[in-house]
């Protein structure tokens, strides 16, 4: 029971020097990577710089003793702190400090959200995100986190929290345009995407292992800031009016409880519960890719609780709302990492430096901050998947498209509750017409396909319907219309046979359909049979008086009502 809840348990017996080595040189690289990040991300959520900072040291030590991926990154992310600078945005906040307090109640009510959800096993909810949502709504997302960082790149002043928005705010800015700003930023942008591409085929070149040359390919970021930050202290780009990122508290962070005002809570709840699910998918779904890859496990539900941890130690650190990164994950999985505790070793990393390194980014420009990000998110967004889910799947292209266009033009919280909503009533509607087939023995052989695709052989006196989808309210009445048109359409039929292979549930309204089909056959002197029906749904209709009704018989296999009908029909 320890051990299903402390999973740290596990590995921590075992653990040992040579373990400790690789965790630490991961912890190391993804520590440099980690300070850009949480910098950048907190400006992303509306946040003081040293806000992201503060998420990155506890949030690691919680999912180190709650987690169960062993190369899982916690702390801030991009699409999570742009749903929380839209989650605050939406409260008309009037000062930075209020804005922070409510950023620590959003990363607690999440946190208690996650936990109660994995106490309760309730992972399978995330499943209600279906993959093409959550691919248009990060390529959304991403679009829109990279429009909104241009004012820095800029120089400019826009606020705006869809695309439209944010497109006017800079189109009215343009002549406004700080040009020391732009030419920060936009070398900083080039050269990041040119470390992105170009950096670790160069390093390979050169004669660096691909072991190290990988995680070194990610630390680009570090280097932009060392000659920004330089740039600007030497030739006084501050008086010119570029942006900087300016005194950071060089400490600790101070632990505190969040904020229990009822009213704020109420107005953060929705909110909370969407970053709580999409943070969650995003985790688990990093977390799950490279346990695959070491033939190891994880647990979604206890994934929820340790990221619910994780959010709780943010909030009480003075931090927002975090989860497991792709981008660091990757590079602790490179890097070596053996056990969580290089999660732990990178928060130590990130300590050290709150404590001394802060002073040392004081000329750090917003516009190498937002260069960080555009290129870390543009990386997200996919629109070729458009075109590869319309090849595959209409109704999937049209949940995806829906929630990209209300994602750029609505903002995050509406467009993802929109895809989500169409996602469902897609899925409704497919079931509500499920695929079904008349069917025919394969000559030769016990298979029985369907007589519209195959030479199969019938008996007009008994006709086989297979039902390809489990049968609940929503087509429990396609399914009476399906027999009675069929029926009427074979006149000689005595014996109808329900075919069920696919049924893997039977809820009390599709049970009512089948006592009504049943009335109906005997009324048209036809006998209704069922035919491989699986256990537990036999176990649900030996619970009900169906079975004692029921005109015909409950064959094993088709097969077998195929061999018993025609024969009593010779």
């Amino acid at each position: 029971m320890l051990k299903q809840y402390f999973p740290f348990l596990s590995w921590a017996k075992v653990y040992d020097r040579q373990q400790l080595s690789s965790d630490a040189v991961a912890a190391l690289i993804v520590t440099v990577m980690l300070i850009p990040q949480s910098l950048a991300y907190a400006l992303l959520a509306g946040l003081p710089a040293q806000v992201g900072l503060y998420a990155s040291i506890l949030p690691l030590i919680a999912y180190c003793v709650f987690g169960t991926s062993r190369t899982l990154s916690v702390g801030p992310v991009a699409v999570v702190s742009l749903m929380t600078a839209a989650a605050l945005g939406n409260l008309s906040l009037a000062t930075t400090e209020q804005y922070l307090v409510a950023a620590i109640v959003l990363a607690f009510i999440s946190g208690l959200m996650l936990i109660l959800m994995g106490v309760l096993k309730l992972g399978v909810f995330a499943n209600f995100l279906s993959h093409p949502v959550i691919s248009g709504f990060i390529s959304a997302a991403g679009i829109i986190i990279a429009a909104s960082q241009l004012k820095h790149v800029l120089g400019v002043s826009a606020q705006g929290h869809n695309i439209l928005e944010i497109a006017h705010a800079l189109f009215n800015n343009l002549p406004n345009i700080n040009y020391p700003t732009l030419v920060l930023g936009f070398s900083a942008t080039v050269f990041l995407f040119w470390v992105r591409k170009s950096l670790y085929p160069l390093l390979l070149r050169i004669g660096v292992g691909e072991v190290m040359a990988a995680p070194l390919a990610k630390t680009g970021p570090v280097l932009a800031i060392v000659v920004t930050i330089t740039a600007t202290w030497l030739l006084g780009l501050e008086q010119r009016g570029v942006k900087i990122v300016g005194e950071i508290p060089q400490g600790l962070p101070q632990l505190t409880l969040p904020n229990f005002d009822i009213d704020l809570w109420q107005q953060l709840l929705a909110s909370a519960l969407l970053i709580s699910i999409v943070g969650f998918v995003e985790s688990v779904s990093v977390a799950q890719t490279l346990a695959a890859k070491r033939r190891q496990r994880i647990s979604p539900n206890q994934e929820l609780i340790g990221l619910g941890a994780a959010n709780i130690a943010s909030s009480v650190s003075g931090g927002f709302p975090v989860t497991g990164g792709f981008s660091r994950s990757v590079v602790n999985y490179d890097a070596g990492a053996e056990t969580p505790a290089a999660g732990a070793y990178a928060a130590l990393g990130i300590a050290l430096a709150t404590v001394f390194l802060t002073p040392l980014i004081y000329f750090l420009p917003k516009a190498t901050l937002a260069a960080t990000i555009i290129v870390a998110v543009l990386s997200l967004v996919d629109l070729g998947a458009l075109k590869r889910t319309w090849q595959y799947s209409k109704s999937d292209f049209c949940a995806m498209l829906v929630t990209i266009i209300f994602t750029l033009i609505n903002g995050v919280e509406l467009g993802i509750m929109l895809g989500v909503t169409v996602s469902i009533l897609l899925h409704l509607y497919r079931t509500s017409k499920p695929h079904s087939a008349e069917v025919g023995l394969v000559t030769g052989t016990e298979h029985f396909r369907n007589v519209k695709r195959h030479k199969v052989e019938t008996h007009k006196h008994v006709l086989t319907l297979r039902i390809d989808e489990s049968l609940y309210f929503v087509n429990a009445r396609y399914l009476e219309d399906r027999v009675y048109d069929l029926v009427a359409k074979h006149p000689y039929v005595e014996h109808f046979v329900l075919m069920c292979p696919a049924v893997n549930f039977i809820d009390a309204s599709a049970l009512e359909s089948l006592e009504a089909i049943n009335v109906l056959l005997k009324d048209s002197q036809v006998k209704f049979h069922l035919s491989e029906v699986k256990g537990p749904v036999m176990d649900r209709l030996e619970r009900s008086h169906f079975l004692e009704q029921l005109t015909g018989q409950v064959f094993l296999s088709q097969f077998d009502a195929w061999q018993t009908l025609e024969h009593s029909n010779s």
